[in-house]
């Protein structure tokens, strides 16, 4: 839409609209050694990520950490990487869900409505988009962080960054931020059939769903993360019909050495080859697109781990990413928190 005229001494004011904007955690802009070092480095900054006193961890992140790790992680990205897009694949689908979103707002609601997606680390930063959507006209922004289940190092931290960029406007819009969604009836829908498309209509003799871990610590003093994982899991049995015992929950991606929550993915997967489980399938019900975490992670090193135990079918299925249903799940998330502005 064209902005308004207005006396030549006088800026011009673009039509007032409502924003809508996702959030995902975040990816390097390269796999390269300072790509790799930039992205960890404000990603391990984060006081809700790493919460130990900055004088004692930021001498071992700048040290140790980011003189190795960026090296390894790169390795992990490269064998990911969308080098047909010079991206990695968590940015491809970011922006297809928003390309999808930005269709379906765009019959809904018209010209009224602006749809944009930003990444807590990395490119396109919070600040940016958010600098640009005021630009644009938008007085209202809802916030949708890409988090089904609540955490404060993820979904909180996303808010936390859409606060900070808007201390950065003269003209700040209202914001509205939309709640984890883990035990929707839609998005468990939405699992639900992904599972059934993956298996084909066959039941594996383990479901582990595998959730992104956090230190034990963070659930002693009250993040409901570790409680509505569960949730997800078991309402996710009961939208399937299947028996007890038939899901595990349990949690990647550790890191440091402290004891975060148990079981481990890594681990488990191994000791259910040991027990003689021989056909499990894994899901991510934590993450809303694939990407290093599941990629990478799950169906290398843990589907290694699996097999090198003893096991044989491992099936891996895909997060829900793009898929229409999913797409629904967040539309309807986004109708119930836009009421009133459009």
């Amino acid at each position: 839409m064209t902005p308004a005229y207005a006396p030549a001494d006088h800026p011009r004011i673009a039509p007032a609209k409502t924003g809508i904007l996702i959030a995902n955690l975040g990816t390097p802009d390269g796999y390269d050694y300072w790509s790799m070092r930039r992205y960890l480095n404000e990603f391990l900054s984060d006081r809700r990520v790493i919460d130990l006193p900055r004088w004692k961890w930021q001498p071992i992140l700048q040290g140790i950490i980011l003189t190795k790790r960026p090296f390894s992680s790169g390795a992990n990205y490269k064998t990911i990487w969308n080098e047909e897009k010079g991206e990695s694949p968590l940015m491809t689908i970011t922006r297809d869900q928003a390309q999808a979103l930005r269709e379906r707002a765009s019959a809904e609601w018209g010209e009224q409505v602006m749809v944009e997606f930003c990444m807590r680390y990395g490119n396109p930063s919070t600040h940016e988009v958010v600098a640009r959507m005021v630009e644009a006209g938008c007085r209202r922004i809802l916030f949708l962080p890409l988090y089904p289940q609540y955490a404060g190092a993820t979904s909180a931290t996303a808010n936390d960054q859409l606060f900070r960029a808007l201390m950065e406007q003269r003209w700040q819009p209202s914001v509205r931020t939309c709640d984890s969604y883990f035990d929707r009836a839609d998005y468990i829908d939405a699992l639900a059939g992904s599972v059934e498309r993956a298996l084909e209509g066959r039941k594996p003799s383990k479901l582990v769903a595998s959730y992104h871990g956090m230190p034990k610590r963070y659930l002693m003093q009250g993040d409901p993360y570790h409680c509505q994982c569960r949730k997800t899991s078991r309402l996710l049995q009961e939208r399937l019909g299947w028996e007890d015992g038939i899901i595990d929950t349990s949690f990647q991606s550790v890191f440091g050495r402290e004891e975060w929550l148990r079981p481990y993915t890594v681990e488990h997967v191994a000791e259910l080859a040991r027990q003689g489980h021989r056909d499990i399938a894994v899901i991510s019900p934590a993450f809303a697109a694939d990407c290093i975490e599941t990629l990478e992670e799950i169906n290398g090193e843990i589907r290694e781990a699996y097999e090198h135990a003893g096991g044989e079918g491992f099936t891996y299925i895909p997060c829900l990413n793009d898929d229409p249903a999913h797409i629904e799940v967040m539309m309807n998330v986004i109708r119930e928190n836009i009421g009133g502005w459009v």
